[in-house]
């Protein structure tokens, strides 16, 4: 594991992100908090561009709790049937749909505890349904985060939780609300898992990964 950088370091990163991509966005569609949790159900264990091709025809006549439930579960899971795992998604999207209407009156909570108390919700995806939704300073750790945390020594851990209590401690607060989305993309587009493209990486000169490869 590689010795972790220097604030001064991070520092340097994380403006180096912001000045490259001031305002990064998720690459899920959504047109409201509501779509935005069920489109972050569905993209566990599925790319979002799998997803958004399911949700785009679902999303256009069911766009809040109340219309999903009218939906039913088996409309949904016809929607949403080319991506994995996507009987029991369905299912969950139902169920929270009803404990929307049932506890919150439709509206989709704003804290973590309520958010992981829905079927199908964990601490990733509440983690950014509060960040997007919300605009909370939070961090979801995905493959893509976990790896990139670790191999640059932005914050090292063994566990995704390690990863992202390791992120809140260590990012500096004014860039925390972005960190997420930055990280993530950075991991998608140029710190991949197998061949990661450091000729073109923007943070290579502080990043602690000996295996760097040449263009």
């Amino acid at each position: 594991m590689p010795k972790p950088l220097t604030r001064a370091e991070i520092e340097k990163i994380f403006e180096a992100f912001s000045l490259h991509d001031p305002e990064p966005k998720g690459e899920l569609d959504y047109v409201n908090v509501f779509t935005l949790l069920v489109a972050v159900v569905l993209s566990a264990q599925a790319t979002d561009v799998g997803v958004n091709k399911a949700t785009r025809a679902l999303f256009a006549i069911a766009d809040t709790p109340e219309k999903m439930v009218a939906l039913g579960e088996d409309a949904i899971r016809e929607h949403i049937k080319t991506i994995g795992l996507y009987r029991n998604k369905a299912k969950n999207v139902f169920l929270l749909s009803q404990m929307l209407i049932e506890k919150y009156d439709g509206q989709v909570p704003d804290t973590r505890e309520a958010l992981e108390a829905l079927p199908g919700v964990g601490r990733k995806t509440a983690n950014v349904v509060l960040n997007i939704g919300f605009g909370q300073p939070t961090i979801a750790v995905d493959t893509h985060l976990f790896r990139v945390g670790n191999r640059t020594g932005i914050a090292p851990g063994k566990t995704p939780l390690a990863v992202e209590l390791a992120l809140l401690k260590r990012v500096p607060k004014h860039y925390l609300l972005h960190a997420h989305h930055w990280l993530i993309l950075h991991g998608r587009y140029v710190c991949k898992a197998r061949k990661p493209e450091c000729y073109r990486c923007i943070i290579a000169e502080w990043c602690r990964y000996p295996a760097k490869t040449a263009g």
